[in-house]
């Protein structure tokens, strides 16, 4: 089977955005700062990088009108809570636990999409979750319903949960607006909201650690998303939404060669199944 260039130059696009999404829960472990000053970090630099690229391309439609930027606010509120979640949960767990605890989004927006669009619930829908539930069981079972591995579990979910609701916001507003204005919306209000925690706390960041957050906010968020964009353009949003559902897998792998974490065999199978599974919904729900 030949490849054509542009969709093969796409689907590496895709792949290597989805690796540097993986290689951002890492920056957790790298950074001795609260979840929320990583966020902090993460957002504000992005921020930056994005208006960059606004400036110096093309210009999209901004969002306009009260209501219209207050909806913009509140998805920005969402995503800095999705974020502070997701890197607690790799905190106080380690990596493969809270990567594969957000895996359980896709699930959640099959779930949540019946409600959201009154749309007639089907029974795959029931046993998506149920595999999910089975999974998280498998992680946590060893360890039992305490610890860290089942507070990361807690977490990690919680991460997943808000980014499903993120997307099922993001999907009504990506007809009208260019992914990057609405990107940049979101990081620059979750940026302004978290912000004046810097006067609440006694905070000391090194030069590397503001390195670090530079690459987190520049390399790991503005152009991965740039590149996840760009790929849409020549490979199709299921096989994209796919091949999303590998972040927990290059995620545990570069926490292996570069952290050293080795994952329990339970975390392993447990992932296995809600990588399947999340594999399996996206698929179900992405148009063909």
């Amino acid at each position: 089977m030949i490849v054509k260039p542009d969709r093969a130059s796409g689907l590496v696009e895709i792949h290597v955005a989805v690796l540097l999404f993986g290689l951002a829960g890492l920056f957790a472990k790298f950074l001795t700062l609260p979840a929320w000053c990583i966020v902090l970090g993460r957002t504000g630099f992005a921020t930056m990088a994005l208006s960059a690229v606004l400036v110096f391309g093309k210009r999209g439609r901004y969002p306009q009108g009260g209501k219209t930027i207050a909806l913009f606010c509140l998805l920005g509120i969402i995503l800095a809570i999705h974020w502070i979640t997701f890197f607690h949960a790799i905190q106080i767990s380690s990596v493969a636990v809270g990567l594969l605890a957000f895996s359980t989004f896709p699930v959640f927006i099959t779930c949540l999409e019946p409600f959201w669009f009154n749309e007639k619930r089907r029974a795959i829908d029931w046993v998506t979750a149920l595999l999910v539930l089975t999974g998280l069981g498998i992680i946590v079972y060893p360890s039992g319903f305490r610890g860290q591995v089942f507070s990361g579990v807690i977490w990690g979910t919680l991460a997943g949960f808000t980014f499903a609701i993120l997307s099922l916001l993001n999907r009504k507003w990506v007809r009208d607006y260019p992914p990057v204005v609405i990107a940049l919306y979101q990081n620059a209000v979750a940026t302004l909201v978290l912000l004046p925690m810097l006067a609440m706390v006694d905070l000391h960041v090194d030069t590397r650690q503001i390195g670090l957050l530079v690459f987190l906010g520049v390399i790991c968020t503005a152009l991965s998303h740039a590149l996840f964009i760009r790929g849409l353009r020549f490979v199709r949003a299921q096989l994209a939404s796919v091949i999303a559902c590998l972040e927990p897998v290059y995620g545990i792998a570069f926490a292996f060669f570069l952290l050293h974490e080795v994952p329990s065999t339970s975390t392993l199978a447990g992932g296995a199944l809600i990588v399947i599974t999340a594999v399996m919904a996206t698929h179900r729900r992405a148009p063909v």
